[in-house]
């Protein structure tokens, strides 16, 4: 079976634009942003945070929606109110986040000290939502810590139907490398589907990823910034056909239909706000690149952020 590439979900930056951008580019499965249970269920109904967290493109391939809290019960309420708006493929518990604001909560990669909330959280979900649940999970706490394995077996009894692993612990956040063996351990220890996150940048990255982890799949964070034609990139590995990576060209004109749909969805001064860190990964590596970040951040349209991208084209 063909593993499965799945957009990992990433705050502030998985959202509809973005995540139909990486589905046009051989993404299988994508994930909302993370959504407070507690704060979706008593915020207004038209607030403007929850409406852009929740709202997706009609020709984005299979969603999840993510869920962040503590509290089963809340937990539960929200997947069911979520599961009733018909627009998510599944329900995935953040389990994750290393984020203080998260895990001071209790909620995110918190939970991985208490495996035993963790369970009833799941419980409470999957009683209230006839939708696949998964839980999203790091290795541990810290170095002492490391319960992945046991952590998986509890949320697997709980009634979860999949898991995907970050390659590290809470206190690592993203540094150092990520521990592709420990998230092997993890697969051989469950019988549900266990896809692989961490430090997957490329075509070469993820065949090895596969091969060290026997993984069901991949989730692509950090590795598709400025890049969602990894995505291409890694299917082509994977049927051992030749890669040809976009041109500059390319990328500045992508960057541009990233912008405008970005504009025409939350108006122009939000877009520029929001697309900032978008355009530094779209020109990383290039000439140049430092000092026009620089000046793409003071820049006060999107033409002028253009006209800057298309001067690194040697």
């Amino acid at each position: 079976m063909t593993p499965q590439l799945y957009l990992a979900p990433m705050a502030g930056i998985t959202d509809q634009v973005f995540r139909r951008l990486c589905f046009q580019n051989g993404c299988d499965c994508a994930t909302t942003e993370m959504v407070s249970a507690q704060g979706f269920l008593t915020a207004p109904k038209d607030r403007n945070a929850y409406r852009f967290l929740l709202a997706r493109y009609p020709e984005e391939g299979p969603l999840a929606v993510q869920i962040f809290g503590s509290e089963p019960r809340f937990m539960g309420e929200a997947a069911n109110k979520l599961t009733e708006l018909g627009l998510f493929s599944s329900i995935d518990i953040n389990m994750g986040c290393p984020a203080q604001k998260v895990v001071g909560g209790a909620s995110g990669s918190a939970l991985m000290k208490d495996p035993e909330l963790a369970g009833k959280i799941v419980e409470a979900v999957k009683g209230n939502t006839f939708l696949p649940v998964t839980v999203k999970m790091r290795l541990g706490w810290d170095g002492e810590h490391r319960n992945a394995v046991e952590f998986a077996k509890t949320v697997e009894n709980a009634g979860a139907n999949a898991l995907t692993v970050h390659g590290r612990t809470r206190m690592q956040q993203y540094s150092g490398n990520a521990d592709w063996q420990m998230i092997g351990e993890v697969k051989k220890a469950v019988r549900i589907p266990v896809i692989a996150n961490g430090d997957i940048v490329d075509g070469k990255s993820a065949l090895k990823c596969l091969e060290e982890t026997g993984c069901d799949g991949l989730a692509i964070g950090r590795g598709c910034l400025g890049n969602p034609w990894i995505f291409g990139e890694i299917k082509a590995a994977l049927e051992g056909r030749k890669y040809l990576p976009p041109s500059y060209e390319t990328v500045v004109d992508t960057a541009m239909a990233h912008a405008r749909e970005m504009e025409a969805w939350k108006g122009e001064r939000s877009a520029i706000l929001e697309m900032r860190k978008h355009f530094a990964w779209y020109v990383s590596g290039r000439r140049g690149a430092a000092g026009a970040r620089t000046r793409i951040n003071l820049a006060a349209s999107f033409d002028e952020v253009e006209a800057l991208m298309r001067a690194l084209i040697d």
